[in-house]
């Protein structure tokens, strides 16, 4: 349950954002990579199922960009564009998949030229206070192309192993978390339609036997997170 920048009080995270992430996520038995490769793993199963493939993908509140590795070949994408506001993260996603096609900057650097055939963000929501949240819609609306489509995860309030973490992780303690209906909310705002919604992560590491299971119950609020796919019509 990766957690992304909605502030710039992450720049004194940065340096020391994955161990903080670690400690939070060990009681699930997991590491935060499990849970950044399942998301992206779910999100290209949906994408099959509707028949679309990525080229170009911006990743919203991308962090220390340690979602890239996995959008870019799971989804087969050509192209990421990661944005966010915290300078020190930017400068770490920089060094660190500098050899990767992806660039990352600033909101202002890139243009909102409805070109992204994706918008991926994970974990933003609950760090942007709420009346910012419609603003932020609107400029992940602007990204997409007519028939693109965005992959909005965020920490499931209903799961109380979730708000556990959460209360583990020092840039989680006070954030806002974002229920599923106020996400519906958001998108319909701004005319996307949401195609899908599903809840993952349900079976800690000691239950992964069961994990084979989860597809079945993705509908049901049980997961620690959940996606909602939206696509934005011409």
């Amino acid at each position: 349950m990766e957690s992304s920048t909605g502030s710039e009080s992450f720049d004194e995270y940065a340096d020391d954002y994955n161990a903080a992430l670690e400690q939070g996520l060990s009681v699930s038995g997991e590491s935060k990579d499990f849970f950044a490769a399942g998301r992206v793993a779910w999100l290209a199963r949906c994408l099959r199922g509707e028949r679309y493939s990525v080229a170009r993908v911006v990743d919203f509140g991308c962090g220390t960009g340690s979602a890239t590795p996995f959008l870019l070949d799971q989804l087969q994408a050509e192209q990421l564009t990661g944005i966010d506001v915290s300078e020190r993260s930017l400068a770490v996603a920089r060094e660190t998949y500098g050899d990767h096609p992806a660039v990352f900057g600033g909101s202002g650097e890139f243009p909102a030229d409805a070109t992204a055939d994706l918008v991926f963000t994970n974990g933003v929501f609950h760090h942007i206070p709420p009346d910012e949240r419609p603003a932020a819609f609107r400029d992940i609306h602007a990204r997409l192309k007519d028939g693109g489509y965005l992959a909005f995860w965020e920490n499931n309030p209903w799961n109380p192993g979730t708000r556990y973490v959460m209360s583990k992780i020092p840039f989680d303690r006070d954030a806002i978390m974002v229920w599923p209906r106020q996400a519906r909310r958001l998108a319909a705002s701004v005319g996307l339609q949401v195609v899908r919604f599903d809840f993952q992560f349900i079976f800690p590491r000691v239950l992964g036997f069961l994990r084979p299971l989860e597809p079945c119950f993705s509908p049901f609020p049980l997961g620690a997170q959940y996606q909602m796919l939206c696509i934005k019509r011409g």
